[in-house]
């Protein structure tokens, strides 16, 4: 493991020796709504557009995140896309984030984060119409870059990336 050190310790990886790459990625979660569902779609909760919020906070949790996750480095951000659509089928919201940067190291855990951030902020607009919400499926959808190259998860098509993704496929 990467982040251990030879007597154990938690250590972060120094990447002073890694190349500058642009680097991508993008991570997905479900939100599953429930009843409340018709309350997101119609805009009808007292704290307002739960969606609009929630995207900001998704934008905003992906630049802290190396101030939430004590190894990750401090990275300069290019590009952070996080979109939210509704899915009435399954009652839920769909959370897409993407980051981009050209640097020495991976965006995995800014796209995770954001999502992340996104999700938790669309539960924190809705639990006082129910407490039934359930935040689900985070996952790591694909990202490019440097010396791992591209990672598409199984069954990905090119419609479950954002369009500002720009993954060489």
């Amino acid at each position: 493991l990467t982040h251990i050190d030879a007597s154990g310790s938690a250590s972060m990886v120094d990447v002073s020796q890694k190349t500058v790459t642009v680097r991508e990625a993008q991570a997905s979660c479900v939100v599953s709504l429930g009843e409340t569902f018709h309350l997101v779609a119609s805009n009808a909760l007292a704290k307002g557009d739960v969606l609009k919020v929630a995207q900001l906070a998704g934008i905003c949790g992906a630049k802290a995140t190396a101030n939430l996750i004590p190894l990750c480095h401090s990275i300069p951000i290019s590009k952070v896309d996080v979109q939210l659509e509704l899915d009435a089928t399954a009652r839920a919201v769909v959370v897409r984030g993407l980051a981009r940067t050209d640097g020495k190291t991976g965006v995995e855990m800014e796209a995770l984060t954001a999502v992340s951030v996104a999700a938790l902020t669309v539960y924190d607009m809705c639990k006082a119409a129910a407490k039934d919400l359930v935040i689900g499926q985070l996952q790591l959808d694909y990202k490019s870059g440097g010396r791992s190259g591209t990672y598409f998860r199984a069954g990905l098509r090119r419609s479950d990336l954002l369009p500002s993704a720009r993954p060489p496929l």
